[in-house]
């Protein structure tokens, strides 16, 4: 099988469908593959923070400054995916205040509105941060849904002509006459391979970046950064909270949804690694007792997972722990640089800097085609985030509202309002919804799309129901128990590291009513 595309994204994290959506609005026929689901990579594997700069503005001031104006941007056209939360970086009695002055002037020389308030101010504006805090400046950053973020882009990418093919993994590349024409793939379920063809070839694959680059003839040194995170059960804190220090482990808390997200770590690992991250007893007592110093009730808020994603910095030698290495976005032409025509590559950057990294690859593309259609993404909104009122008729409407914005208008709450989730209040009209125009084929993809299982028992529930219906609407009703078995099986390597208390209690519980299943 074969098919012709005027370009091919390869990676369906943000960075990727966020590429593929402004090539669809540039009328440009595009194909994303991806080996996985969406963001099932560093996309889907961070803090969910929308980043003001802030965090950046003291070491690397561009990077700081590309985050404040993206931060502007998706508050506008992702406004359903964002939470305007605004953000503190405090400074407690073991750090130096000093250091607050450089911090609020490198803010304002990126552009970003820093502004110190007296530490009592800051408590009041937040609860629950340590009440010894010593200084305080108020920040713009926000949260952010990624696994909304993601399945937006991708939404509009096909609604403009896109297709996405999930679960297709890269296997070579066709090259003619030194010059990339197109890729070899495999389905990773039923193992059927295909060819497709293109005049440009988009290496989007974070991380994995480094691995394709190499099965074209081109090297870009990749530098895998390794970073653990905690979610907590309940949301203690209003706002981001951020130490105001040089950046280090454990000094950022994230609110997003019901939870809260304390981070991360920064270790170097192997490449080899990058496919199967665990969170060790360590890295969970080190976010443990920093976390607690950034509010500390989470001391007493009961632990939902651990897990790790690895950022896709560029390799430097001089540092170990990656935490120096700028976050700036690297764009490749490897045309110019390795000689090999109708390949590129783009990476470096974050979560924040997404849609401008998906600007830069998309431009390049376009002038390689000739193309003169300027990028819209900047000022288009994403789908779910247009500025319309929906009327919203009970819980599960509004939860459903909050995730899928707008879109909840092509949903059949009247004749579809089974609740399946009552954690996340996510009825069988969301399920259908997401099944039918979401691309889900399983109930990992099904919680990244709607937060099924993503509330306080962890699926123990809702999954045997979620996997009934699933399976109904997927035309196979025997697949509810192995359904079951991979959701359980990748709920319990997250909750594995943070079995104590509470947590192992609810872990033997799951334990025990799937045991028919497992």
């Amino acid at each position: 099988m074969r098919t012709d595309f005027d370009v091919i994204i390869i990676g369906g994290g943000v960075t990727g469908l966020g590429t593929a959506r402004d090539c669809s609005l540039r009328g440009l026929k595009t194909l994303v593959v991806e080996r996985g689901d969406i963001a099932q990579g560093a996309s889907g594997r961070n803090h969910g923070l929308l980043h003001s700069g802030a965090r950046y503005a003291v070491t690397d001031k561009d990077s700081a400054a590309e985050c404040i104006r993206e931060n502007r941007i998706l508050r506008r056209v992702a406004s359903n995916c964002v939470e305007p939360t605004e953000g503190l970086f405090i400074t407690l009695p073991e750090d130096d205040l000093s250091y607050q002055k450089t911090f609020i002037e490198s803010c304002r020389a990126a552009g970003i509105d820093a502004s110190a308030i007296d530490p009592s101010e800051a408590l009041k504006m937040e609860p629950s941060v340590n009440k010894d805090i010593i200084g305080a400046v108020k920040v713009p950053d926000a949260s952010v849904d990624p696994f909304r973020l993601c399945a937006a882009n991708a939404l509009d990418a096909k609604i403009h002509g896109a297709e996405i093919r999930t679960y297709t993994q890269v296997t070579s590349f066709i090259i003619e006459s030194g010059k990339v024409v197109g890729v070899r793939l495999r389905d990773t379920r039923s193992g059927q391979e295909t060819e497709a063809r293109a005049t440009i070839t988009v290496n989007a694959a974070g991380i994995w970046g480094q691995k394709i680059a190499a099965m074209a003839g081109a090297n870009i040194a990749m530098y895998p950064a390794k970073g653990a995170l905690l979610i907590f059960a309940h949301r203690v804190n209003r706002m981001v909270i951020n130490r105001c220090r040089k950046p280090a482990n454990a000094d950022i808390l994230v609110p997003g949804d019901v939870v809260c997200v304390v981070g991360t770590t920064s270790d170097r690992v192997p490449m080899e690694e990058c496919d199967n991250m665990h969170v060790t007893a360590e890295e969970v007592n080190l976010l443990l007792q920093e976390g607690c110093k950034l509010a500390p009730s989470l001391a007493s808020t009961r632990v939902l997972r651990a897990y790790a994603g690895v950022r896709p910095l560029v390799a430097s030698d001089s540092d170990p722990s990656g935490r120096s290495i700028s976050r700036g976005i690297v764009l490749l032409d490897h045309e110019t640089r390795d000689g090999i025509g109708g390949f590129i590559s783009i990476t470096g950057g974050k979560l924040t800097s997404y849609r401008l990294m998906g600007e830069m690859a998309t431009d390049l593309v376009c002038r390689k085609l000739n193309v003169s259609k300027k990028c819209s993404t900047a000022s288009q909104p994403l789908p779910g985030s247009e500025n319309e009122d929906v009327n919203c008729k009970g819980m599960a409407q509004k939860a459903a509202r909050g995730r899928q914005g707008t879109l909840i208008s092509k949903m059949d709450f009247e004749a579809k309002s089974e609740l399946i989730c009552e954690c996340e209040h996510v009825t069988r009209a969301e399920v259908e919804y997401a099944v039918k125009n979401l691309g889900v084929t399983n109930l990992e993809d099904l919680r990244r799309r709607t937060r099924i299982g993503m509330g306080t028992c962890q699926g123990s529930f809702c999954i045997k129901k979620a996997a009934a219906v699933l399976a109904e609407l997927l035309g196979h009703p025997e697949m509810a128990p192995i359904l079951i078995r991979e959701y359980v099986a990748e709920r319990w390597k997250g909750m594995a590291p943070v079995c104590w208390g509470e947590s192992l209690r609810e872990a033997e519980f799951m334990r025990k009513t799937f045991k028919d299943e497992l």
